[in-house]
């Protein structure tokens, strides 16, 4: 016997945002998963009791990114304001935007297998099925994927670290209370002899 509908959704909502997130980007994600669960609601009586359906629900969040995708390519969206920063909301716990932009811009076959595998946990006959191909490309486009996310995320932390000790060198040359101790004879300057 299946689950209501409302179990469905209760139970795979995250796992379908995080793939929506991954293959559309933040900002269509939430049109992603509502069209996602909406095709889902229209179709769930027509699936099989024994059907497997997270993978079900990730093939239509995997269709409903590409058509948004193609939606949004034939027209621009003009808007009054710009955010004054990335919106969080919808984030499942997370605000680390460098990361959602490495992912981001991870080549198409890479971000779905990444996405599908690793946010939705579909083993990768399943993420194969989807996105085309066998099982062993698909692999391959995960571990491609995942690198290419340690090296990008790798650099940025390089990065800050770098700026930070720049900060830190240019905090001592300017900060008295930085520099060192005077050592063996030398008098501390106001010392009395």
């Amino acid at each position: 016997m299946k689950k209501p509908f409302e179990r469905v959704v209760a139970e795979h909502a995250d796992t379908v945002l995080r793939v929506c997130r991954a293959v559309v980007g933040v900002h269509d994600a939430d049109d992603a998963w509502s069209e996602t669960f909406l095709a889902a609601m229209r179709a769930y009586p027509d699936l099989p009791d024994d059907a497997n359906v997270e993978a079900w629900l990730v093939t239509i969040a995997h269709r409903k990114a590409i058509d948004l995708t193609r939606a949004g390519q034939r027209h621009a969206v003009p808007v009054a304001d710009l955010p004054e920063r990335p919106s969080t909301v919808g984030l499942p716990g997370g605000t680390d935007h460098d990361l959602w932009r490495a992912v981001r811009a991870l080549p198409g076959k890479q971000r779905q297998a990444v996405a599908y595998h690793h946010f939705a946990g579909l083993p990768y006959r399943e993420v194969a099925e989807i996105v085309g191909g066998t099982p062993e490309a698909a692999r391959r486009a995960a571990s491609d994927g995942i690198k290419a996310l340690r090296t990008t995320l790798a650099e940025r932390d390089r990065g800050a670290s770098g700026k930070a000790d720049a900060d830190a060198g240019a905090c001592a040359d300017t900060d008295p209370r930085a520099r060192p101790e005077p050592r063996g004879n030398a008098k501390p300057k106001g010392a009395t002899p």
